[in-house]
């Protein structure tokens, strides 16, 4: 178990992590640190608790908002997959009736031929 030292909001954090996970336990740290910034910007001291939670919340739309755009996504592809399928329907039906147009022409070039 490793453990990597934060710093949000001039204020240090030491969190534990699995061995291997220090790199990306860093980079989101450093995330949440520049998010703080940019609230202590704006609205200013408002107190580290109410940074983390605002922060937090930030984080939370951008998740929602992201989950809500691979949802329109996936609809998108399955509205695709079904006209596709419909598209492919078709081009089954019209294959198969010029191939019934085929053989009756067949037949009767065959049927001419042994009249002949």
């Amino acid at each position: 178990m490793s453990q990597v030292d934060l710093t949000i909001n001039n204020r240090v954090y030491t969190v534990a992590c699995d061995d291997g996970q220090e790199a990306q336990l860093q980079n989101l740290g450093s995330e949440i640190a520049k998010r703080v910034d940019q609230l202590v910007g704006a609205v200013g001291q408002v107190g580290e608790a109410r940074l983390m939670l605002m922060a937090g919340l930030m984080f939370a739309d951008e998740l929602a908002e992201a989950k809500a755009q691979v949802e329109r996504a996936r609809q998108e592809g399955a509205a695709m997959a079904s006209q596709n399928a419909e598209n492919a329907g078709v081009a089954e039906d019209d294959t198969a009736e010029l191939l019934d147009r085929l053989s009756e022409r067949l037949e009767t070039i065959a049927a001419r031929l042994e009249a002949s």
